[in-house]
């Protein structure tokens, strides 16, 4: 699916800047700028380097964009795009912007004073090496000399460049150093050593609506340069890399970065334009991790790294229902290494640091995304090796562990303590928790249940663990959807309690009794099933997502956005987040026994998804949207899990499967 934007998308520069693009390297660089090209965030960048021995956290913003001019019979003018905060002044190329396109890569036709431009910019995958190809046409009957002066930041992701910061050129190594960093260049156009100077005031307006900087900098050393003589059509090019003296030319990123991503959907094999564009979204969020040696998931661009729980929801759409079934393994395989007390890692360690383990969710995700692995490849070996971790991961929440997590006398299970927020709901500013799930969150007993259901079965397979006598799962299983039936059901709303704990924030309608539904064993009789569908339905349901809180709750926040404290109010208190659409998808299919008429009311929901593909960041899905209208996309331009749980619902509907974890 190719993206194609026209001027009437950049009616004005501020419309332009609402949607960017990504490319990714599977390191955890990225290159990334709005459709006009400019800056709208600090993150933003032609380059965002990652080397293989610090992927995918240490990024450092090398190259953070392009200032492009076209000088015609004496005449100069901007074809780059930025704005200037406290000085009136703002580059206007946009105005001479004819299209943007964007499928495996983004591209710019420009036409001004007769002078056609195109350009692209190409990661190559897995290195730190971007292309920059220029094609000029000159029809304007005077020599057009064109001319390209990257601005450079040599800083890590999120910092500024520092006050006098020195960068040294060496031509004949074709290298630019500062910062102990090196960027290595290849043109065929007119290289020129400039002295360093600082471009300043950067405005960056998508920080600027959250409370983040607004304004940022960076350096001018050089300019590369092409002159076309009237008539003539030019093709030039500027390749950097910060892995090495560059070895590839910008035809040759181009060509190995569109045969890699049409690889991707060759091996998923969706027929659906979206779910084909979608498989390419997903490879965007697998990185290398350098301190565990495999792959990992990235939660979401620009801000997030691999955290447990994101990566165990992720997996399942963005590896498993792609076809990538090596890469989920993997991924599987080195989070299994790093359970302690039964509790899977959150966020891996950096710098010689220990890994957090602040989840309830993630260890019970990871029996549901390892079940779902075996029902779609039937590996068994691999089953038999995660089978001891899985039984260990139940025996540790039976007896207890860390941060609260604990079954109680009933068979279900407790979590959370103190200012400790363990479920996906996580926030907590300062001594404040604004989503307090202390006590039996809903979605976390699904996931025990489910749990308990796939040891019973494997326990037939397998056997008792090595070393005890082993659990009677489905004893406890039986316990589990007892008390769950009895404890968890609010008759006043017909739907499920959200936390069972006493307290009356039980009661809230939240979209987390969503996941007790879609999951492959059922918690609830029918009946009840259908019910929690219709009032998900009713009171949280829109097209690009589930509302994480009943606007008619006095706690409701409509909005998302302003400072971090604002922000982190609102986050779960209405905001709608798109990834619970894919359980409500999958429960809807579910409770409607996958008949046609459900799966065509699904395929046109989906329609709202395709739209959203060209707003925000094109080709990808964003995290979040305000919570009464969601029109525009918030937080993460891209996220994974959003992109994953999606494809599994088409998954679903093309290949007829249920939905597994």
């Amino acid at each position: 699916m190719g993206f194609l934007y026209g001027k009437q998308d950049w009616k004005t520069f501020e419309r332009g800047e609402e949607n960017c693009w990504l490319m990714t390297n599977g390191l955890g660089g990225f290159s990334s700028l709005t459709v006009l090209g400019s800056m709208s965030r600090n993150d933003h960048a032609v380059l965002m380097s990652c080397q293989r021995e610090e992927a995918p956290n240490r990024r450092y913003n090398m190259i953070h964009g392009l200032e492009e001019t076209l000088t015609v019979g004496g005449r100069r003018i901007f074809l780059s795009s930025q704005e200037f905060a406290g000085t009136g002044k703002r580059q206007e190329g946009y105005r001479f912007l004819s299209r943007f396109s964007y499928e495996d890569y983004p591209r710019w036709n420009y036409l001004a004073e007769g002078v056609e431009v195109e350009k692209k910019i190409l990661l190559l995958p897995g290195g730190n090496t971007v292309g920059i190809a220029y094609r000029i046409a000159n029809r304007s009957g005077e020599t057009a000399v064109f001319e390209v002066k990257p601005l450079l930041q040599f800083v890590p992701k999120g910092r500024q460049p520092q006050a006098g910061q020195v960068f040294v050129t060496d031509t004949q190594k074709r290298c630019i150093c500062s910062e102990g960093k090196f960027l290595y260049y290849q043109t065929d156009g007119v290289f020129q050593a400039l002295p360093a100077r600082p471009c300043r005031e950067l405005y960056y307006a998508y920080d600027a609506c959250d409370g983040r900087g607004q304004t940022g900098w960076a350096w001018v050393n050089h300019s590369v340069s092409f002159s076309v003589e009237a008539g003539e059509v030019l093709t030039g090019e500027l390749v950097y890399s910060t892995d090495g003296p560059v070895e590839a030319t910008a035809a040759q990123i181009q060509e190995r970065l569109t045969a890699y991503r049409q690889e991707l959907t060759r091996q998923a094999g969706f027929a659906g334009e979206t779910p084909r564009a979608l498989v390419k979204a997903a490879d965007q969020f697998v990185a290398y991790r350098a301190s565990t040696g495999k792959q990992t998931i990235l939660a979401g661009f620009p801000f997030f790294e691999d955290w447990g729980r994101d990566t165990m929801i992720a997996v399942a759409g963005c590896c498993l229902s792609t076809g990538q079934y090596e890469r989920g393994r993997e991924i599987l395989g080195t989070f299994m290494q790093y359970v302690r007390r039964g509790l899977m890692p959150n966020l891996f360690p950096e710098g010689g640091r220990e890994p957090q383990y602040n989840t309830a969710d993630a260890s019970l995700l990871f029996l549901l995304a390892v079940y779902g692995y075996f029902r779609r490849t039937g590996d068994l070996d691999f089953a038999r090796e995660c089978y001891p971790v899985m039984t260990d991961i139940v025996d540790w929440y039976r007896r207890g562990t860390d941060f609260g997590i604990r079954m109680d006398e009933d068979g279900l299970l407790l979590a959370g303590q103190g200012l400790d927020q363990v479920t996906w709901m996580d926030v907590r500013v300062g001594d404040i928790l604004p989503t307090p799930r202390h006590g039996k969150p809903v979605e976390i007993n699904a996931y025990w249940y489910n749990a308990l259901r796939i040891l019973e079965e494997w326990q037939e397979r397998f056997g008792a663990p090595a070393g005890g006598e082993g659990t009677d799962y489905g004893k406890l299983a039986d316990q589990v959807r007892e008390s769950f039936r009895e404890k968890f059901w609010n008759e006043k709303e017909n739907c499920l309690k959200d936390v069972v704990s006493g307290e009356a924030s039980d009661f809230q309608v939240r979209c987390n009794q969503i996941w007790a539904v879609a999951q492959p064993f059922s918690l609830l009789e029918e009946p009840k099933e259908r019910a929690v569908v219709e009032t998900v339905f009713r009171r949280l349901y829109t097209p690009l997502g589930l509302r994480t809180l009943d606007p008619a709750d006095p706690q409701f926040h409509p909005v998302y956005g302003g400072e971090l404290v604002k922000r982190d109010l609102a986050y779960h208190q209405g905001t709608v987040w798109m990834y619970p659409l894919g359980g409500y998808y999958l429960a809807y299919l579910k409770v409607n026994g996958f008949c046609a008429e459900a799966a065509a009311w699904v395929k046109e929901q989906l329609e709202s998804v395709t739209a959203a593909l060209r707003e925000g960041c094109v080709g990808q899905l964003p995290e979040i949207y305000d919570g009464l209208e969601p029109v525009s996309s918030r937080g993460c331009f891209a996220q994974a899990w959003s992109v994953g749980e999606l494809l599994r619902v088409y998954e679903a509907l093309e290949r007829g499967t249920e939905a597994v974890g």
